[in-house]
């Protein structure tokens, strides 16, 4: 088996694109893959035009660490964001046309299940009025969908500091979102990277009392030692690592010690197989794993497919039955949290157990997608000039 060629199918947002990769074979079989990119999809698409040419026409699909390895290191340059999400996008694919022809489930394939369900966590469920009431409102239905889990940014365009009027709002928003949730649920408590280390330790001392099940990106990504300094001064679980996208990169974070739960994106860091030896190296440093995942349905699957078989596998981030829920119509097949456990369960659909609707993808044409984490209402994501 072959590959004969790729094509490339962009679902737009206002504020996300969400890019589909089909990777074709010549006997006839089909694979999907998908990431999420900000303000970079032409770059990518570019990218993945010269990639085609260079290492993916006439590859073997099967040979997956072989095709990773060329699209990583065959053009010579370090790979970053853009070319790591190229790799992740045509890898899952060729996992899908593996467990296709195979006629079983990539879970299957990576050494098989260790669990038949994988919690799920709700986000972008607060693209609401920024007030006890509303959030209050807004996460009882979040528990009202079978969800056991949530997680919110209360902190509104805070940078560096935040003063103590800010502060007691935020803490005012998460103490009506527990009241919400009631004392069984877990509660994330996502930082975006906002913070000096001061603040942030500051923050979750004023906040440990609604009890984060952890804290996320407390400081910008890029200074490990301010990222041990908060962990060596809470409680609290630190989460990290969405925006690392070279599991070698996580090298340092695992000797720091600084961080309990580890966030990959599968759709950025190269794909299924680079994620799941990332987990399996985690494993050895007694971290959890819990992948960013603010990808669409594809992107969602093929997170699944690592999650049924990883022991250290904590739950995986679901969007998509709160923003943008529309979007789900574009993939048969696509993975549903169960209200009775608030869990995906396993499936034994060959492949990634999805199909992408090309006519209905095409419903949802490319927009200037913009995502503003500093700016005023950032959480409703509806960027200015949208109309909405």
């Amino acid at each position: 088996m072959r590959i004969t060629g790729i094509s490339t199918h962009v679902v737009g947002t206002p504020w996300r694109n969400l890019t589909y990769v089909q990777v074709h074979t010549d006997e006839g079989i089909t694979g999907v893959g998908e990431t999420r990119m900000l303000g970079r999809t032409d770059a990518l698409l570019g990218y993945l035009k010269e990639a085609e040419v260079n290492h993916i026409l006439g590859s073997d699909p099967f040979a997956v660490e072989d095709l990773v390895r060329r699209m990583k290191y065959g053009d010579y340059g370090r790979a970053g964001e853009i070319v790591m999400s190229g790799i992740a996008v045509v890898e899952t694919a060729c996992w899908d046309i593996k467990g296709k022809a195979l006629g079983v489930p990539v879970w299957q394939l990576l050494g098989g299940k260790v669990t038949d369900k994988v919690k799920a966590y709700a986000n972008g469920w607060y693209t609401t009025e920024r007030t006890p009431e509303a959030y209050h409102k807004a996460a009882q239905a979040v528990m009202e969908r079978g969800y056991r889990a949530l997680k919110i940014d209360p902190f509104g365009t805070g940078h560096f500091e935040l003063d103590h009027k800010e502060t007691l709002y935020a803490v005012s928003l998460i103490e009506a979102v527990r009241d919400a949730i009631g004392p069984e649920a877990e509660l994330m408590l996502e930082m975006h990277g906002r913070f000096s280390p001061a603040t942030a330790v500051r923050l979750a001392h004023e906040l440990a009392p609604f009890r984060p099940a952890w804290l996320e990106e407390p400081v910008p990504p890029e200074n490990l030692k301010a990222l041990e300094k908060v962990a060596a001064k809470v409680d609290i679980p630190v989460a990290t690592g969405e925006r690392i996208h070279d599991r070698i990169e996580f090298r340092e974070l695992f000797e720091s010690q600084a961080a309990d739960v580890i966030q990959p994106d599968v759709g950025h860091i190269g794909g299924i197989w680079e994620t799941r030896k990332l987990a399996a190296t985690a494993e050895t440093h007694y971290t959890l794993v819990a992948p960013h995942n603010v990808g669409g349905p594809v992107l969602t699957a093929a997170s699944l497919q690592v999650g049924f078989t990883t022991p250290n596998f904590k739950i995986l981030e679901h969007f998509n039955d709160f923003a943008d829920a529309e979007i789900k119509k574009v993939v048969k097949g696509a993975p549903v949290v169960d209200p009775e456990d608030g869990c995906f369960h396993l499936s034994d659909a060959p492949g990634l157990g999805v199909e992408l609707d090309v006519d209905a993808a095409a419903e949802f044409p490319q927009q200037q997608a913009r995502f503003d984490l500093w700016a005023e209402g950032w959480e409703q994501r509806r960027p200015k000039g949208t109309g909405q």
